[in-house]
């Protein structure tokens, strides 16, 4: 029985009670995967992000500037960066978008003496080009014959180049930086977080890319359904996804996590979020939402106590 009424032709809680969804695992990685992950983690960390700050405004406590960084493959990233007004920077934390993208910073998102980067990934918002495209179900499929050259990948890349922003930025804050994901952003943090030691404290919300066989097998209306399209039109499921599988990759994540997973989400299966949380190597905390892109009568209470939880998470200790 499907926790809501919803207008699916598929319940979006796929019959999994909250004890089922804590026994889902992660598939088994192929035997070179820590290895082609470290090693394009070193290879990106080889190139300067040359970044550029300019157009300041203080909105909401905060002195708001545009940014851009040369990521990897000649791609230009841009987005905000928010400087908390007459605070000296502590900390510092990437926030990364869901596959809607962000046509704007969160300024909900507040914590004492940090600085937010709000980067758009490649190929969407402030960071379109003309080699990706920005529809989720075109973006998600780029390249995704080759595992060296798929999109995700590059997404991965531009996390890592965030960092390296902030670090440049804020050395004072090189012991705290942290990352913050929702949906396609939390997939893209659980692939990326798990190589670099510089991210201290991780936060994901919805998060995709977990579980690709099992997510691949549960119908949906979103990248997992434009995967399953392609997947089927191929004949088999791109060998690429092996190695973009989030819940495989946390495996190898040391990082405190703070996980909001949903019980009910027609876009992002909810096996597949648990996956990635259930196989988190490091201290996890859980806080379980009713549903995910969706909207439901106890969303906004929800809502306010986890971000009252993230307040403490992302606090000095």
């Amino acid at each position: 029985m499907s926790l809501f009424e919803h207008p699916y032709n598929y319940d979006p809680g796929y019959g999994y009670t909250l004890e089922r969804l804590l026994g889902v695992d992660a598939p088994t990685e192929p035997a070179d995967f820590e290895d082609f992950w470290s090693t394009r983690y070193r290879q990106v960390l080889q190139q300067s992000p040359r970044f550029q700050i300019g157009n300041p405004t203080l909105v909401d406590g905060y002195r708001v500037n545009d940014i851009s960084y040369q990521s990897t493959d000649g791609i230009t990233i841009a987005g905000w960066l928010l400087e908390p007004h007459g605070q000296t920077v502590t900390q510092a934390i990437v926030v990364g978008h869901g596959y809607g993208g962000r046509e704007g910073p969160d300024f909900h998102l507040s914590f004492p003496n940090t600085a937010l980067l709000f980067p758009c990934f490649r190929g969407i918002s402030r960071s379109r080009c003309t080699s990706i495209p920005e529809r989720p179900d075109w973006h998600v499929v780029q390249n995704i014959l080759d595992k060296d050259r798929y999109v995700i990948g590059g997404c991965v890349d531009d996390l890592w180049l965030a960092v390296s922003v902030l670090w440049t930025i804020y050395p004072q804050a090189r012991e705290r930086i942290g990352y913050m994901g929702i949906s396609f952003g939390g997939g893209i943090g659980a692939l990326a977080v798990p190589w670099d030691g510089r991210i201290r404290r991780v936060h994901l919300n919805v998060p995709t890319f977990g579980n690709q066989p099992l997510r691949l097998s549960l119908p949906s209306c979103g990248s997992a359904d434009a995967l399953r399209a392609y997947s089927q039109h191929l004949g088999h499921i791109p060998d690429t996804l092996t190695y973009y599988d989030a819940a495989t990759a946390v495996r190898h994540a040391n990082q405190p996590l703070h996980a909001a997973l949903a019980l009910f989400d027609p876009v992002v299966a909810p096996p597949g979020q648990f996956a990635i949380y259930n196989a988190w190597h490091g201290e996890k905390r859980l806080f379980t939402l009713d549903a995910g892109h969706f909207e439901y009568p106890a969303q906004r209470l929800q809502e306010q106590q986890l971000l009252a939880e993230l307040k403490l998470f992302f606090s000095p200790n």
